[in-house]
């Protein structure tokens, strides 16, 4: 074969739609999953494999799915992600603060983040609507929503003086919107504590620090803090704090409330960007979305043993009230 002919056939299999590829190796398409854990994930990954079955893709039968937990621990996201690049599964589905350690193992890959805080201020994309490489996904607004908790957490919290604020100082998006808090809280005339981890085992003790009492607790929640919610819930709960996180996973758990994107939705439509990109669709061609939706849970039952008396008015405003 002359070489003007097998480059014209190599530039026409790598034109070929990820799942024609796959078809003709005789071997499945194999999406693979990169998350905290399985408990918190469960309802978002349901809801992925749902819209997939709706577009066609059945589990074990036209693509494979492959989960891989980190369980809070950031150490573990580079292991993995080099197991998915021996393995060259088609296309990665994860969260923002995933993505650069997945990027070191394959810059090849198909990567694509059902949730990040702020993907051109973190690096994951060159814009929103050109992200250009091989990743793209979901924006939650995380740094734009927080000035929107803080003022629901003042709705809540009557003569709110001083909120705490829980963040990952290992991570770049989460000290980002906790320096955006700061920022919000002193223009309205809040004082500040923040607390910073690196370890789940910095959780509990990060709570004795608070001298001077705060009165709530602004949660950011990213990889570490989403495995070890339950401690930070049964701390805040121990310490009277009423607390805000970023969905409604854990006002179901006891915080007192959240507020930001249905995370199921955000997963419907990683499901649609995967089903894309199987269909042939270059990642850096297909833009970074934003939530149309925010959602505020309120857990009543949590209030009540807080002492907290919510407004009727502002209880009126709950896309969810837990009782």
């Amino acid at each position: 074969m002359r070489r003007r002919e097998l480059l014209a056939l190599l530039g026409g299999w790598v034109a070929w739609p990820l799942s024609a590829r796959a078809q003709q190796s005789g071997k499945l398409p194999t999406i693979a999953v990169l998350g905290v854990d399985g408990s918190t994930w469960s309802p978002w990954t349901t809801a992925f494999a749902q819209r997939l079955r709706e577009l066609g893709w059945i589990e074990g039968r036209t693509i494979t799915i492959e989960y891989r937990w980190t369980e809070g621990r950031p150490e573990r996201v580079a292991d993995i992600a080099a197991e998915f690049a021996q393995q060259n599964v088609d296309i990665i589905v994860t969260n923002g603060t995933s993505v650069p350690a997945i990027r070191r193992a394959t810059t090849e890959i198909p990567i694509v983040f059902a949730m990040a805080d702020d993907p051109v201020g973190a690096g994951l994309v060159t814009s929103l609507s050109h992200p250009g490489g091989n990743v793209t996904g979901m924006s939650v607004q995380g740094t734009d929503l927080a000035g929107k908790r803080l003022e629901v957490l003042r709705e809540a919290v009557p003569n709110l003086h001083r909120v705490a604020i829980l963040a990952n100082a290992n991570s770049s998006e989460a000290m980002l919107e906790m320096h955006t808090v700061e920022a919000n809280a002193r223009a309205v005339g809040i004082d500040v504590a923040p607390l910073e981890v690196r370890r789940p085992e910095d959780i509990v003790p990060a709570f004795d620090t608070l001298k001077p009492e705060a009165n709530a607790l602004y949660v950011v929640v990213e990889g570490l803090i989403a495995a070890n919610y339950a401690r930070i819930i049964t701390s805040a709960l121990g310490a009277r704090l009423p607390t805000i996180f970023n969905t409604r996973v854990y006002p179901r758990a006891g915080a007192l409330m959240s507020y930001g994107p249905n995370f199921s939705d955000q997963f419907r439509r990683t499901a649609e960007m995967v089903d894309k990109i199987l269909h042939g669709t270059k990642p850096g061609d297909i833009p970074v979305e934003q939530p149309t939706k925010f959602e505020l849970v309120i857990n009543l039952k949590t209030a009540k043993a807080l002492g907290l008396k919510i407004p009727e008015s502002f209880l009126a405003l709950a896309d969810e009230v837990i009782e």
